[in-house]
């Protein structure tokens, strides 16, 4: 995702119990574009998040203001990716009670699936969907 647009300088917060190991690529003031490898699921999440309730809630009105489903939205946004998912699971919650996501999760048979090109093309292109989508670029 390095040197793409709209995902600017990565980092980790990996918990300390090894459960989420997460790649964070900063998109604009307190918001992120992350990618989360879960170990003991096995699953990968792809989404956005933010440390500001504020924009968590402009994020929020950005969806109803389109008139679409938050899958119907993010949905657009993975379609402008290449992905053929018109109406993802999107989960939107807050995390360790600071952080606000709206994420995707992809299943894994094992981590082993973490090899593949075409399982990091898919997460690639789920990170692409939600700024495509966020960034209001979807259909466009």
């Amino acid at each position: 995702m390095a040197g793409e647009a709209g995902f600017g300088a990565f980092s980790r917060d990996d918990r300390q119990d090894c459960s989420t190991l997460a790649t964070r690529w900063v998109t604009d003031t307190r918001v992120w574009y992350e990618c989360t490898v879960r170990p003991f699921l096995p699953q990968v999440r792809a989404g956005i998040m933010t440390d500001d309730r504020w924009r968590s809630e402009g994020f929020e009105q950005m969806i109803e203001d389109s008139g679409d489903t938050m899958p119907e939205f993010v949905g657009l946004g993975f379609e402008s990716a290449g992905l053929a998912c018109a109406e993802p699971i999107v989960e939107h919650y807050r995390d360790q009670g600071k952080y606000f996501y709206f994420a995707t999760a992809l299943t894994l048979r094992n981590l082993d699936e973490l090899a593949d090109e075409a399982v990091v093309d898919k997460i690639c292109r789920m990170l692409r969907g939600y700024h495509l989508a966020f960034s209001g670029l979807a259909g466009r």
